[in-house]
């Protein structure tokens, strides 16, 4: 029962960032003071750290690897993917950020003439065999998390491109909070993708609507279209499009 509740604590922060007794109190049902004892537990094992009367996980937390995410919600991630390669024509220039449902739409370009930058590895050997696509790697800092490139380096490339598309992933998006990301090189990156191209499309599951993260990558009025799977609330569909937002559900 308590490691169950310091993963439902571990989880909470993974999806927040920051949290309070009384928030953790709501998420666990555990006392205040049962909640206490489990932070003093977590901040002495340095997996979390106090911050103006919250705690937020600790940076060293490992992320969640590609590998690891791979198979979840693999066939909402599918459904995106089929509905997003509908978007292009031959001959354009795209930006695929790194992601697992950026790399199932790098699955489905097989017979389509492109010019592709990536920062994910991932993506970049996936399309090297494809004597249509011709395939361009970002480089920089390697985050081993995503297997993908990050920092000035990556941000520099970044400055220089002007394609037609950019097709951004996440793990965290809101109408309120906007997109956002766990690191800031992983959310200046992103932000600079956004910037880039000529028309945005978010990639995201609705698993990971209503969730934010620490650092903020774009408002959401930035991205032109979104491409999401059809378990997204009516309610958020309708505020989505009254912003101007394309908003498809695969």
């Amino acid at each position: 029962m308590t490691q169950d509740r310091l993963q439902s604590i571990l989880d909470y922060l993974k999806n927040h960032n920051l949290a309070t007794v009384d928030d953790l109190v709501k998420v666990t049902g555990a006392s205040a003071a049962t909640i206490r004892r489990d932070l003093i537990k977590l901040n002495n094992d340095g997996t979390v750290y106090r911050v103006h009367g919250s705690v937020t996980l600790n940076n060293s937390v490992r992320q969640p690897t590609t590998s690891e995410k791979v198979g979840q919600h693999h066939e909402a991630k599918i459904r995106i993917a089929n509905e997003a390669v509908k978007l292009v024509n031959s001959g354009n220039s795209l930006i695929l950020d790194a992601g697992t449902t950026t790399i199932e739409l790098a699955r489905k370009l097989n017979n389509i003439p492109l010019k592709v930058i990536t920062s994910d590895l991932n993506i970049g050997m996936l399309l090297s065999d494809n004597q249509n696509v011709s395939v361009v790697i970002t480089g920089g800092e390697l985050d081993s998390s995503s297997q993908s490139c990050i920092g000035e380096i990556a941000r520099n490339v970044l400055s220089r491109l002007h394609p037609d598309y950019a097709f951004i992933s996440c793990n965290a998006w809101d109408i309120k909070y906007g997109i956002t990301a766990p690191t800031s090189d992983k959310a200046n990156f992103k932000h600079d993708l956004i910037e880039s191209g000529a028309c945005t499309v978010l990639l995201a599951d609705s698993s990971k609507y209503g969730k934010s993260q620490l650092f903020s990558v774009a408002d959401i009025r930035d991205i032109d279209v979104i491409i999401t799977d059809n378990n997204l609330p009516e309610a958020v569909a309708e505020q989505i499009r009254s912003l101007g937002i394309k908003l498809i559900l695969a």
